[in-house]
């Protein structure tokens, strides 16, 4: 399951308010913190769960809800907050700076573009 908080609709609203929704994928991206859960646009794909929130469309591959459990997007101060009911490794410390702090963003796993 993936829920998307009522601020995180709020901004996929203002930053779609011009152009055509497209599919959320949530996916685990590698980074100088460890794995961590992202978000990109793109199409869904056969081995992917599709999920309807706040009139959006979520993907995630079902290996990765498998091992995530529910899944959350909220909105932090710096961006989008991504967050999975189990942990899925990672754990190092980034400090005040590390990256992925809203920062741009250059492409998802697969080439979408992201919607931070």
């Amino acid at each position: 399951m993936i829920t998307l908080s009522d601020s995180a609709k709020e901004q996929l609203d203002g930053y779609f308010a011009d152009k055509e929704k497209s599919p959320i994928r949530v996916f685990l991206a590698g980074g100088c913190c460890g794995p961590k859960l992202s978000l990109a646009l793109d199409e869904a794909k056969d081995d992917d769960e599709t999920f309807e929130a706040g009139g959006y469309t979520l993907l995630a591959e079902k290996s990765l809800l498998a091992a995530s459990g529910a899944i959350s997007i909220d909105m932090t101060e710096y961006g989008f907050s991504v967050d999975s009911e189990n942990s899925l490794g990672g754990g190092g410390s980034c400090g005040s700076g590390g990256c992925g702090s809203g920062g741009g963003c250059g492409g998802g796993e697969s080439g979408g573009s992201c919607c931070c």
